[in-house]
């Protein structure tokens, strides 16, 4: 079947719209059309190659869309059924059997490599291969083939289904962060480092789990606003010092003995250094930013970390259970509490590479592409 497809096909390139084939589901696997998907971070660093996905590749991993087909095995969902599609997991590794599959144990080899687990595709150009299956699904394009276990059937009656998409990786992210992974508890305070899609998810997250001081340190000016009118107490701009020293002075101003809870989205050294710096005795460093590079690493003084209790985390996927956590983001959703359609703007699949720019540059917050 012929599909239209956005393909990476260099690191730092442009992607390239084309019409391409998509092979017919297999046993447990779903045909999605797809009615838009999410723009990621993640999405750009696959392209970069800091994922090392064989290029050319389909990428993509916030679909959201209509089954338009079930292979013979499928009893998940049904054709027709409105869906999100997630990351994949084995579903019987011991961190899939704790009901957290972000944790999989073959979660790199399910997700990353641009294959299935039998190493073939499903997505082709004529005679060659493409790589696909990224996050399960490769969901840049018009349709996506997903395996029934990272498939959730959602209730979309009154929703726009093409704006669930970032439910699937960066909302659930942001707001699992905060209500799951470090589960801050009603009167504590956190601040967020970066006001992209996840930490605005994270604001949003941490004014349902009734945080008493919410801070957002953000250079971009309309992301502060929109944090402001989301909940946010206060907000900082970083690009206001020259240091890392700046910003977690500043947070000290707000709160002297520092925060209880931090998250930082960034992935760059300093601030994340700068998230060290403001926490209170006994407080939390979450991270969930990818690094400008693999070897990306930071000094941590250790008697510091032993004197003052810090603990620092890595989160994935906001420790989501998909089949639990996108659902209830959808109920918050429907009760006015987690407003996340406020972020995004929608272009054409075929303007992927105007999307890129203008979420890069702060033009848009979230970007949603629509096949």
């Amino acid at each position: 079947m012929d599909i239209m497809a956005a393909i990476a096909r260099e690191a730092h390139g442009d992607f390239s719209v084309e019409t391409v084939q998509i092979e017919t589901p297999r046993p447990n696997e779903v045909r999605v059309r797809i009615a838009g998907v999410g723009l990621c971070h993640t999405d750009l660093v696959a392209r970069d190659q800091f994922i090392p996905i064989p290029l050319p590749a389909v990428l993509g991993h916030e679909g959201a869309g209509i089954v338009e087909a079930i292979g013979s095995a499928v009893t998940k969902v049904q054709v027709g059924d409105a869906v999100v599609i997630g990351f994949s997991s084995c579903g019987h590794c011991a961190r899939c059997d704790e009901h957290l599959p972000s944790y999989c144990r073959d979660f790199p080899m399910l997700n990353y490599t641009g294959a299935r687990p039998d190493g073939s595709s499903g997505l082709s150009l004529g005679e060659q291969r493409l790589s696909a299956s990224f996050f399960g699904q490769s969901s840049f394009a018009s349709h996506a083939l997903a395996h029934e276990r990272n498939i959730v059937r959602v209730d979309a009656q009154g929703i726009a289904l093409e704006t669930l998409g970032p439910l699937a990786c960066g909302l659930q992210t942001g707001a699992g962060a905060v209500m799951r992974s470090m589960a801050c508890p009603p009167g504590s305070s956190i601040a967020i480092f970066g006001g992209g899609p996840v930490g605005l998810a994270a604001v949003m997250a941490a004014v349902i789990r009734a945080c008493a001081t919410i801070i957002l340190v953000e250079p971009i000016a309309s992301r502060r606003a929109m944090a402001l009118e989301l909940g946010a107490t206060h907000v900082i701009d970083p690009a206001s010092g020259p240091a890392s020293e700046d910003v977690s002075a500043a947070i000290r101003a707000i709160l002297p003995d520092g925060v209880d809870f931090a998250l930082e989205t960034s992935g760059r050294e300093t601030v994340v250094e700068a998230a060290l710096a403001s926490l209170a005795s006994h407080a939390m460093l979450g991270l969930v930013g990818v690094p400008p590079r693999p070897e990306s690493s930071i000094a941590i003084n250790l008697a510091s970390v032993i004197t003052y209790g810090h603990r620092i985390i890595g989160i994935v996927e906001g420790d989501s259970d998909l089949d639990s956590f996108i659902p209830e983001l959808l109920a918050l959703h429907r009760a006015g509490r987690f407003p996340f359609d406020r972020l995004i703007a929608t272009f054409p699949l075929a303007e992927i590479n105007a999307a890129v720019v203008a979420q890069h540059e702060g033009g848009c917050i979230k970007a949603v592409l629509l096949p």
